[in-house]
C-alpha cells in the first residue's frame, strides 16, 4: 500500500487480542466506524513522551503535508451535547487553566477545608514589606454587622461634600453617617442636613470649614447582610445570593 493511500474501513478497526468492547458493541450490533485499540497509543511527536504514561498520548503534529495547516493545539474537542468532555477520575494540570464560560463545581478536600477555615478568619492582604527586607506585611479588613461603604477626603473652604454620583443607586440614603476632624483650629462644624448627593456643613461664626470627613453608608442594591442565624457552617446561611424578597430591608438607620 502507498503512503500516500487512504485506508476504508466499513465496520470498525481493533487492535489487541480482540477483547470484547462493549462501547462499540459485538457481531451483528458492532457500530461502523468504531474502533478500540488497547493501548497505548501515541498521536503527534513521539520524541514528546518517554515511556507509556498513559493509554492515550498527544503530542505536537508533525504531519509536513504542504496542504496541512499547523494547529494552535495538540488536541481540540467539540460537542453540540450538553457535555463535550466527560472525565471520571483525578485531572494533573501542569500549566495555566483558561476558562471563557461559567465554572460550577462541588468544593470538597482541601479546597473545602480551606474555604472553611478562611469563613472564621479576617479577611486580610499579606504582601512582601515595602520597607523591611526580609519581612511581609499583613492588613486585615475592619467587620461589621452591614454591608457598608465609604468615601473619605478633605474638604477646604467649602460648606459641601459631594458624594460620588453613583451613591443615589447604590446605598440607603438613611443609613449615611458622617465623622469630621477639624484641622488647624476649632471650627465648632456641624452637619445640617445631607440627600443621596451632598452634605451640607455649616462651621460657627461662619468661619472657613477645613477638616477630613468619612462618610459611610449601607449598600441597596443587595439584600442587607443577615447577621444571626441557625445553623452548623456557613452553608446553612439563608440568603446566598442576597436577593431573597423574604430578607430584604437594611440593618442601619441614621434618620
Amino acid at each position: 500500500m502507498d503512503q500516500k493511500d487512504t485506508v476504508v474501513f466499513g465496520k470498525s478497526i481493533r487492535g489487541g487480542y480482540g477483547a470484547i468492547c462493549p462501547a462499540i458493541k459485538e457481531g451483528d450490533q458492532e457500530i461502523c466506524g468504531s474502533m478500540h485499540v488497547e493501548g497505548p497509543v501515541v498521536f503527534g511527536e513521539p520524541s514528546e513522551f518517554d515511556h507509556a504514561g498513559a493509554t492515550l498520548m498527544v503530542g505536537s503534529l508533525t504531519n509536513d503535508d504542504p496542504d496541512c495547516e499547523m494547529p494552535e493545539k495538540s488536541l481540540g474537542i467539540s460537542g453540540s451535547l450538553p457535555t463535550a468532555q466527560w472525565i471520571q477520575g483525578g485531572v494533573f494540570l501542569d500549566g495555566d487553566l483558561y476558562v471563557t464560560g461559567s465554572v460550577d463545581c462541588i468544593s470538597t478536600g482541601r479546597l473545602e477545608a480551606r474555604h472553611s477555615v478562611a469563613d472564621g478568619l479576617p479577611k486580610k492582604f499579606d504582601i512582601p514589606h515595602p520597607s523591611r527586607e526580609g519581612y511581609r506585611l499583613a492588613h486585615a479588613c475592619i467587620e461589621g454587622a452591614e454591608v457598608g461603604v465609604y468615601h473619605r477626603g478633605r474638604v477646604r473652604n467649602r460648606k459641601e461634600i459631594e458624594l460620588p454620583s453613583y451613591w443615589k443607586d447604590l446605598v440607603h440614603v438613611d443609613s449615611i453617617s458622617v465623622q469630621l476632624q477639624p484641622i488647624g483650629a476649632h471650627q465648632d462644624i456641624i452637619i445640617k442636613r445631607w440627600d443621596d448627593e451632598k452634605i451640607y456643613l455649616q462651621a460657627h461664626g461662619g468661619m472657613p470649614i477645613d477638616c477630613f470627613f468619612h462618610v459611610y453608608a449601607e449598600r441597596k442594591d443587595i439584600n442587607p447582610l443577615t447577621v444571626e442565624y441557625e445553623g452548623k457552617t456557613w452553608e446553612d446561611y439563608p440568603d446566598k445570593d442576597a436577593n431573597d424578597p423574604k430578607y430584604a430591608g437594611q440593618n442601619t438607620w441614621t434618620r
